[in-house]
């Protein structure tokens, strides 16, 4: 009789669970009609937007002008000079590892060529930590940049999602001769390197700018993982991480970490994981350009079902020369919602000056024009805090 009891009472658990997730379910979908039909963002997602600072100077890539993209040196430098975003693109391993790098092959920016003939056209998924590890990712920019060119970033090794919380945390990689102490746990490495405070450390703490790509490989759920462990997760018992008047202090800040994604799939994965956590949808012309004010409403009609706080559009002009997508008309439609506008990419002082005063926030090449534009200027130029940091 008591055998059966269980039984009974385990059956009519899991039919009042079932009955309580199928609520829940409903539930969900009817809001998703609900925002399908609304002209603004959420309540709930207007406290997510003021999470975020107006005015705020995301360093993309790091940067691409005085150091080589999504290295050490580029973050260290945007670090010191002040950016309140540490701007870069995530991709996954093959042993599952989040990276800093911006394409899905290698050969743009690194020595893959040499180092891996047979396998020079191969996608960043393919390739594992320690084989990634061992690409020369800084001497390209060298060779591209000869005016800018400097003897420490040759033999750059590729950056992990980790090595660039630790650096906006005041961090910096190890190095014995030049060369990144590798952590060896049981006699093995890692694929990671060891840490140290950075003696260079100008007391800024930047939040995180991390971009996704197309889904692949459960990139976004092992992002939610990560960002948990590092205690960079706003919904899972945050760190606290110390900052010092006057300086940046996003790192501990409910904006501390930003999500951004060209894919809308992407998107709706990261509202998944990592929901309450600002997220910003990001617009290319080509995409939309069949009808492109239409396409921008359904943008936007998108952003507000899946509660996206700001819309990253492209703007006009040299030296990027792409299409406008920030035309007043499309601000207009973006701050109707309710939503800010971080636009991509700014490189002169004649684009800060026609856009800059018109969004909450912009994505820069060049952070020292921009902190310069909004009267944050900072007591060291930047070749002084790069030789500062040891890159001379």
């Amino acid at each position: 009789m008591k055998i059966k009891m269980n039984n009974y009472n385990f059956i009519l658990l899991f039919v009042l669970l079932s009955g309580l997730v199928a609520c829940k379910n409903d539930q969900k979908t009817k809001n998703q009609k609900e925002m399908q039909g609304a002209s603004e963002i959420s309540e709930d997602a207007k406290k997510v937007r003021d999470y975020m600072k107006t005015d705020i100077v995301i360093a993309h890539r790091g940067s691409t002008y005085w150091a080589p993209e999504e290295t050490e040196p580029a973050f260290l430098w945007a670090r010191n000079i002040g950016a309140d975003y540490l701007e870069f693109d995530i991709q996954l391993t093959k042993d599952s590892v989040l990276v800093a790098f911006h394409d899905s092959k290698l050969d743009r920016t690194s020595n893959v060529v040499t180092v891996f003939p047979e396998r020079a056209t191969a996608e960043i998924n393919d390739f594992t930590l320690k084989e990634l590890r061992r690409l020369d990712v800084g001497s390209w920019f060298n060779k591209s940049h000869p005016e800018r060119a400097k003897e420490g970033y040759k033999n750059l090794t590729i950056m992990t999602l980790k090595d660039v919380v630790m650096i906006a945390e005041g961090y910096r990689i190890v190095k014995k001769d030049g060369t990144p102490v590798k952590e060896i746990v049981r006699d093995i490495w890692t694929g990671n390197y060891v840490y140290e405070k950075d003696p260079n450390d100008t007391g800024n703490r930047p939040g995180i700018y991390v971009e996704t790509k197309s889904p692949k490989l459960h990139t976004e759920k092992i992002l939610a993982r990560e960002i948990s462990n590092y205690g960079w997760n706003i919904n899972t018992n945050p760190k606290e991480i110390k900052t010092m008047k006057g300086k940046v202090g996003i790192a501990n800040t409910h904006a501390r970490l930003v999500l951004q994604s060209f894919s809308t799939e992407s998107i709706v994965k990261l509202e998944e994981y990592l929901p309450n956590i600002p997220k910003c949808l990001l617009l290319w012309q080509p995409d939309m350009k069949e009808n492109l004010k239409e396409n921008y409403k359904k943008a936007i009609q998108f952003s507000i079902q899946y509660n996206v706080q700001g819309i990253g559009p492209s703007i006009a002009g040299a030296p990027n020369n792409y299409e406008e997508l920030t035309a007043p008309w499309m601000l207009a439609l973006v701050h109707d919602a309710g939503m800010v506008v971080h636009p991509y990419t700014f490189d002169t002082n004649k684009q800060l000056e026609a856009y800059a005063n018109r969004v909450e926030g912009v994505f820069t090449n060049r952070a020292d024009l921009a902190l310069e534009f909004y009267d944050r200027n900072t007591e060291k130029s930047s070749k002084e805090i790069l030789l500062a940091l040891g890159y001379n």
